[in-house]
């Protein structure tokens, strides 16, 4: 299972929510669903724009964790 890190992220680069979605151009709504792995697909175009405006790799928001 491919778990989140992007609150991880945020909170280690001191972004709020409101911050990151304007910068990247999205709802609110719509990141609170990827901080919260609620989503099954990423567009690139999105994960390479929270990688910017956080200064990190997309290996720093995903992680690999096998079923239990």
């Amino acid at each position: 299972m491919i778990k989140s890190r992007l609150d991880v992220v945020m909170a280690e680069r001191r972004v709020t929510g409101r911050e990151l979605s304007r910068a990247v151009g999205i709802t609110e709504q719509n990141l609170s669903l990827l901080r919260n792995g609620k989503v099954k697909g990423v567009r690139f175009g999105t994960l390479s724009k929270i990688c910017e405006v956080l200064e990190c790799q997309p290996g720093d928001l995903l992680v690999y964790e096998p079923d239990s």
